[in-house]
């Protein structure tokens, strides 16, 4: 039986940083916090993702919260003079805990362009689920999007597919490789991402490892 870890949280504090970053001593606060972050994280994704974004770390002071926006397509999100900002702005908002004192809060909100979105592991995945999505064939998807990321300049890539890959009646797991990516090395920039893609036969779990160099 396989031990397996994920990748990003074996290199937390060595390579990346929490994508949550605040503290507070009252373990009330802490879950209530953590709890909240996961929410806003979570609606704000699918309430943006036409502009394809990665990732939103979120840091916390007292009555202060920044979101820090990663996403490929920058323009779609500020929108005409900002209109798009303050739109994310009243929308976290509407969506913080009620135990919250919204009124008191302050939100500011930074955008920060991902400059190679083909060495950016949940970017690739969204990629390749979309078009599963699409009724693509999904191995020369798997390979034309292992290939741009190599192209990208990443030193390996995985990627792994798992359910009713192709609309066959037993679900099973398919692995394609290009390059080397060593998991289990501390030192090496190994990137993963999940993501799910609802096909027609049902959903179709799309992993992508990407190893930078």
């Amino acid at each position: 039986m396989g031990q397996k870890v994920h990748p990003r949280g074996l290199r937390l504090g060595i390579i990346y940083n929490w994508n949550s970053r605040w503290f507070f001593s009252n373990k009330r606060v802490f879950k209530d916090s953590l709890i909240s972050d996961l929410k806003i994280r979570k609606v704000l994704m699918n309430k943006i993702a036409f502009s394809s974004v990665t990732q939103i770390d979120i840091e916390r002071a007292i009555n202060r919260i920044t979101l820090i926006i990663y996403a490929v397509k920058v323009g779609m999100i500020i929108g005409r003079g900002g209109k798009g900002l303050e739109e994310i702005k009243q929308f976290v908002l509407d969506n913080l805990r009620k135990g919250e004192k919204v009124k008191e809060l302050k939100i500011d909100i930074k955008i920060e362009p991902v400059k190679q979105p083909f060495l950016n592991s949940y970017y690739v995945a969204q990629l390749v689920a979309e078009k599963l999505v699409k009724n693509f064939p999904h191995r020369s998807t798997v390979h034309n999007a292992m290939n741009k990321v190599m192209e990208a300049g990443a030193k390996g890539v995985k990627i792994q597919l798992g359910g009713r890959v192709g609309g066959a009646e037993i679900s099973r797991r398919e692995k394609y490789f290009l390059g080397s990516v060593p998991t289990s090395t501390i030192r090496e920039d190994v990137d993963l991402a999940r993501y799910p893609a609802l096909t027609r036969s049902g959903y179709v779990g799309v992993k992508v490892w990407i190893c930078k160099k």
